[in-house]
């Protein structure tokens, strides 16, 4: 090899290893060193050198975490060591049956245990090859899995390399792959921003993340993994504990539990159970029980295997997380963005670990499907451990007088009519502007730096404001005074005159900007711009039908509706009206008879960061020659501009075909 190429393959391997140890404090430890921005920086050097040198790309390079084309189905997998199941205990008997039959059969007093929490996600095997992972691969029947190495190559928190000088030839690493709480909920409300269908609870969510046939979906998912065992080794390690193991795997730089111990006799374990269900609610993840395991390796081997589980192991799983009441009466609530949600009053019940007096019913669509009526007896438990539900109508205990729920057909908030949109399972209150309960989102979007940008006038202030009645819509905004303002908490006369200052200035505007801070549904900054630009003059726009609004190029049906019904609100139109007597006006809008420039019909989407600009600065680049950025990815769009970290609107693109360009060969394009 010559030694230029030598110094790169050099240079490579450091930003490797630099990468994977900033991967492991940040996933694993959950304590990283350095700033998004610098390891961006390191990782695009990283990729740089990787295609200006691509026989120098090594499969345990960051940079590979995602690649290769979608499957069409996964290969089988026989497992080197059977992935067995564990037995269950659920109540203290059977626990204590456990432990005097292993001390029975082993002839000792008192047994060291090794204790775990148990996981609720999918059971997976890692293997690695001098170090280096290989293969990974689904439990399956316990004996044949899925190969899914892809996918799990996408997941930060597994190492593609073991952190040892000398690792054994073949390691088979056991464990865990599921999705935090925190995540689950972030992802839950991407697919509901989407229009996509929610997952049921955690676990769901991640089986079906990691058996996606396309590993450019799975790596949009947010997957961790926890390991707890090993199968084989090669050679063997020697070791004599299951303790030493999880000791080993950290090591390894593997991700394990912090919870992982060990104990003495079954007061040790009834100790840990008792600690890690009173945690369970604080974990960041999802456990249904806890694992024990007698610890010596030597006694494991002596007590050996009954059918398909081993006789030195068991699962003490917790107590079910549903509990039985009845519903007392249902009633809606309207949610910031006008979602109805039926909400069903119980009688008073402790599910897992606290009293539960409201369960979500979620919509119409879900009350009829479940049959639930006033009056019935339910099942209900804490989805994700969080937010309680109903599971199930009791019908065998359901009373012979019950009362039926009929959705309203007004907002309870501010009586405005109720709308639900074709194919959506939501029914919301058209009050917009003028509703209670979406008072507050509405003043904050309507401030924000893309709409009027006030400046100071942030989630903090108008919390203050509204809940001290200085602010009731959007109109009052432009009446507030600085007597006013300085009678709050820590609002002094200076920052007083500058948010007025602020709110003097935003009277000043632009009509696209203007519609674009109403907060219309299904209306952001691209669609305010096609409606100024093709009619020219609020008043037009607000004398439209839904049919004469799609018209405007990208506007469908769906879109079309949610302004018509805006606009038809007269509560609505006399809040415009307001702001403009107020003084909030903007120039004449020139319409657009026609588009030019290069770019001029082509359409674009913009995703990740970019190298050396901002999303908008590139936003404005495309504007400026004629063309349109769009916020999601369709079949229309021409053009997905991607930087690093790009989500999931690359891996639509991907799906649909779309031309993935850089902001270099976006550049390119204008010369």
């Amino acid at each position: 090899m010559k030694p230029d190429k030598e110094n790169i393959k050099n240079k490579i391997q450091e930003l490797i290893e630099k990468i994977s140890a900033f991967d492991y404090q940040y996933y694993v430890l959950d304590n990283p060193s350095i700033s998004d921005f610098e390891y961006d920086t390191i990782f695009r050097s990283l990729v740089d050198l990787e295609n200006a040198n691509p026989e120098l790309i090594r499969s345990d390079s960051p940079s590979q975490r995602v690649g290769g084309k979608a499957l069409d189905a996964f290969e089988s997998v026989i497992h080197r060591q059977a992935m067995l199941s564990l037995n269950n205990a659920f109540e203290e008997a059977e626990l204590m049956a456990f432990d005097k039959r292993i001390k029975d059969d082993i002839g000792i007093d008192e047994l060291e245990y090794a204790v775990e929490p148990k996981f609720d996600g999918l059971a997976i095997t890692l293997t690695y090859q001098d170090g280096i992972f290989i293969q990974g691969a689904t439990r399956g029947d316990g004996y044949t899995g899925e190969n899914v190495t892809h996918n799990l190559k996408t997941i930060r928190s597994i190492p593609t390399k073991l952190n040892h000088i000398n690792p054994p030839k073949i390691l088979e690493v056991r464990g865990e792959v599921l999705m935090l709480k925190k995540d689950f909920e972030l992802l839950n409300q991407k697919q509901e921003s989407l229009g996509e269908k929610k997952f049921a609870n955690p676990r769901n969510a991640a089986a079906g993340s990691l058996r996606q046939l396309d590993p450019r979906i799975t790596a949009t998912r947010p997957l961790t993994f926890f390991s707890y065992g090993l199968g084989i080794s090669e050679p063997n390690l020697n070791l004599k504990t299951h303790t030493e193991t999880i000791q080993l795997l950290k090591k390894f730089n593997l991700p394990i539990s912090d919870l992982s111990t060990s104990v003495k006799g079954v007061k040790g374990l009834q100790g840990f159970y008792d600690k890690v269900l009173k945690l369970r609610d604080s974990l960041a993840y999802d456990i249904d029980g806890v694992v024990y395991k007698v610890n010596s390796f030597n006694y494991q081997n002596e007590l050996g295997f009954v059918s398909r589980a081993p006789r030195w192991a068991i699962a003490h799983k917790f107590p079910a997380e549903e509990a039985v009441t009845e519903i007392l009466d249902i009633n809606v609530q309207v949610g910031r963005t006008g979602a109805i949600t039926p909400v069903a009053r119980l009688k008073p019940v402790f599910v897992g670990g606290v009293t539960v007096t409201n369960a979500t019913l979620h919509n119409e669509d879900e009350m009829i499907r479940k049959d639930v009526h006033i009056g019935d007896i339910v099942s209900v438990r804490r989805a994700g451990d969080v937010i309680p539900e109903i599971v199930r109508v009791l019908l065998d205990k359901r009373p012979k007088t019950i009362t039926k729920f009929k959705m309203p057909t007004e907002c309870p908030e501010c009586s405005s009519p109720l709308v639900r949109i074709d194919d959506e399972a939501i029914i919301r209150c058209s009050g917009g502007l003028i509703c209670p309960a979406q008072q507050k989102q509405s003043i904050i979007h309507f401030a924000s730096r893309k709409a009027m940008d006030i400046e100071g006038l942030g989630d903090k202030s108008v919390e203050q404001l509204v809940t001290v009645g200085l602010i009731h819509g959007l109109p009052d905004i432009f009446k507030l005074e600085l007597q006013q303002l300085v009678s709050l908490d820590r609002m002094a006369e200076k920052s007083g005159q500058n948010l007025l200052d602020a709110i003097e200035k935003s009277k000043l505007t632009s009509l696209p900007r203007f519609i674009y801070a109403l907060g219309i549904r299904n209306v952001g900054e691209s669609t305010a711009k096609d409606l100024a630009g093709f009619y020219g003059d609020l008043n037009e726009i607000m004398k439209q039908t839904e049919e004469s609004l799609q018209l405007v190029p990208d506007i469908g049906p769906t879109v079309a509706k949610s302004i018509s019904d805006f606009f038809m609100q007269t509560k609505n139109r006399e809040v415009i009206k307001s702001l403009i007597e107020l003084g909030v006006h903007w120039p004449k809008h020139d319409i657009k008879k026609s588009a030019s420039g290069i770019f001029a019909t082509k359409t674009f989407v913009l995703t990740g960061t970019l190298p050396s600009m901002s999303r908008d600065d590139a936003k404005s680049i495309i504007e400026m020659n004629g063309g349109k950025v769009a916020g999601s990815v369709s079949k229309k769009t021409d053009y997905v501009v991607a930087g690093s970290d790009a989500g999931s609107k690359l891996a639509t693109a991907q799906e649909l075909g779309v031309k993935i360009i850089s902001q270099e060969e976006l550049l390119k394009l204008i010369i």
